[in-house]
């Protein structure tokens, strides 16, 4: 930066291309011409008129004051606001400026000092659209990342938390933040993560999900082993037990880093409910899942090849509705699936006052008017909903049900229980095989840990859980430092 005021607003300007959103204020503190930047809509006009402009005015213009001591004032005697900071090139300038900040630059100096005075619209603190519990908090992350550190930070009141944040994205500059607990998250887990984050090549980044195909290992297609939280309290939990969070600024949900997939089958309302009642859910979950995914499958399968498993009144009317249909089981069974699909994302794509009519129209003619103008029989449609249902109890592994079921349903079609064997079979040593960041997916189950059993397919009590807590470093075989990971 130079010197002159007016040539430093000229570059400015010309940077960032004559912008019409940029606002510059001329204006004279103690008879040195000063000069405020800030874009419009990004600054809260009220606190500059009170926590900026009236320091400023009430600096006397009697006496003229060296350049140097009035920007020398502004930083280190006026109480301004908590976040200032000196800038010295116009890379960082136009950066500030557009993140909210306003710059104050004066003639004779060749830097300028940046003022957070941040007052963009956003949206409120409300309930979480889907992580949705019984008891405890109501709050969800928003939009602003500053408000979701601010709700992170209200629940862990602890130095021990550390908030780093970055930015990411060469043309962007999206602000993250990287969250963990010092002395529960492995340090060579942090740095592989800040390493993978500096070295994404994106120009633009505007979610969560942009970013999370880099922290992701190798070969990671259907499954992920990085989890998303919308709740606050969800994260701070996580944080707890050893791993870390990624907030990004524009998005309200949150990257959970490594998670287990034993995790999908847990709900905040575990821990608020009496251990009895929470490994019955639980068990149900895993019943529901392993329905969502194999029903269609088996009944294809056993249908086709192996019709003799079937009882002999159910049989016979499977094979009346079979008779009128003139398509085989597995292609009803696949029509009926890719159908139910087109109505899900029609109903969460269409605007939620036309919502109602997706589900009349799919009842009214998915579920009656097929089977009476003998296109499907009525067991598929049973078996669909069924399937379908029991899919959204595990919301987080829906995506991957999804993708799982259809192959199902392609392997038991054409090679009946043999071939629904050997896909089960490929995806489990998939499962087992994934390992994020040194982390084994399937622990604590494989490698087993008797003590982190007690919150995994049953839940302990609370006495129980506290006499000795499990993080993620009491796993076995976690490997997460770079000369066990071969790195």
């Amino acid at each position: 930066m130079e010197k002159d005021l007016e040539r430093n607003t000229i570059n400015i300007r010309s940077l960032m291309q004559n912008t019409s959103d940029l606002t510059i204020k001329y204006g004279k503190v103690g008879q040195v011409s000063v000069c405020i930047l800030f874009c419009e809509g990004q600054i809260n006009t009220n606190q500059m008129s009170n926590l900026l402009y009236r320091p400023l005015n009430n600096i006397g213009n009697e006496e003229k004051i060296p350049s140097e001591r009035v920007m020398e004032m502004i930083q280190s005697e006026l109480l301004i606001a908590g976040e200032q900071k000196q800038i010295t090139d116009y890379d960082t300038l136009t950066m500030m400026i557009m993140s909210g900040f306003c710059v104050i630059l004066a003639d004779g100096v060749n830097y300028g000092v940046a003022i957070g005075m941040h007052g963009f619209e956003k949206r409120s603190v409300k309930e979480p659209s889907t992580q949705l519990n019984i008891r405890g908090s109501r709050e969800g992350f928003v939009e602003a990342i500053r408000i979701n550190m601010s709700m992170l930070r209200r629940r862990i009141k602890s130095p021990r938390l550390i908030l780093k944040t970055s930015k990411v994205g060469k043309l962007s500059g999206t602000d993250i933040c990287i969250c963990y607990i010092d002395g529960k998250a492995d340090k060579n887990l942090i740095g592989s993560i800040e390493e993978k984050l500096k070295n994404i090549p994106l120009d633009m980044i505007l979610e969560g999900g942009y970013i999370q195909p880099f922290l992701e290992e190798k070969g990671s297609i259907i499954f992920s082993e990085i989890g998303i939280s919308e709740r606050p309290d969800g994260l701070a939990a996580k944080l707890y037990e050893g791993k870390v969070g990624i907030i990004v600024d524009g998005t309200p949900f949150a990257l959970v880093i490594p998670r287990l997939f034993t995790e999908n089958f847990q709900a905040i309302d575990d821990y608020t409910e009496k251990p009895v009642y929470v490994s019955i859910m639980r068990i149900l979950r895993y019943i529901a899942f392993l329905t969502g995914t194999l029903l269609p499958g088996f009944y294809v399968a056993i249908a086709n090849f192996n019709p003799e498993l079937i009882p002999d009144s159910l049989l016979l009317n499977l094979v009346s509705s079979v008779q009128i249909t003139p398509y085989n089981l597995m292609t009803e069974c696949l029509i009926v699936h890719i159908f139910y699909e087109i109505l899900r994302e029609a109903g969460l794509r269409m605007p939620s006052d036309l919502g109602h009519a997706v589900s009349i129209v799919g009842g009214i003619v998915i579920g009656d008017i097929l089977v009476s103008a003998g296109l499907v029989g009525a067991p598929i449609i049973l078996i669909v909903a069924v399937s379908s249902i029991t899919s959204f109890i595990v919301p987080d592994l829906y995506n991957d049900i999804v993708v799982m079921r259809f192959s199902f349903i392609l392997a038991g079609g054409m090679w009946g229980l043999f071939g629904i064997t050997i896909v089960g079979l490929l995806y489990l040593y998939k499962i087992c095989s994934m390992n994020a960041y040194g982390v084994p997916f399937t622990a604590p189950v494989s490698p087993f840990t008797f003590k982190a059993m007690r919150d995994t397919f049953i839940r302990v009590s609370w006495p129980i859980m506290s006499r000795k807590s499990s993080t993620l470093s009491d796993l076995k075989g976690i490997e997460t430092s770079v000369e066990k990971r071969g790195e």
